[in-house]
């Protein structure tokens, strides 16, 4: 797998059946369920996934990157003047962290590992 490519897109949901049912029907794409605030979808051209929120949703994408080492990418994300908002965590099918770049935008990197 390529590194630090984008590998996945991340929506908000205030209503997962009912985004799931527009996007179903709309343009065709199939939803995998993890658990009950988690939808990842497919057949859209690159794999993504809706978290359930209640909160207001302001920017509600998440574009996530991948990288095979995490610590080494999220040392480089710092020295270049980056700042982690969510440190390291796991998730079902491996770990990924969340920070912002030097403008402000939120991204995430995650890896099998």
């Amino acid at each position: 797998m390529e590194t630090t490519r984008i590998d996945y897109i991340e929506f908000k949901s205030t209503d997962l059946e009912m985004t799931k049912a527009f996007y179903s029907q709309t343009f065709g794409w199939t939803f995998t369920d993890y658990g009950p605030t988690y939808t990842a979808f497919s057949e859209s051209g690159i794999n993504g996934g809706f978290e359930l929120t209640t909160e207001p949703i302001t920017n509600g994408v998440l574009i996530v990157l991948y990288h095979k080492d995490l610590v080494a990418i999220k040392d480089k994300v710092i020295a270049a003047g980056g700042s982690v908002t969510k440190e390291i965590f796991e998730f079902p099918g491996g770990k990924r962290f969340h920070f912002t770049d030097s403008s402000g935008n939120e991204l995430a990197i995650w890896s099998e590992k």
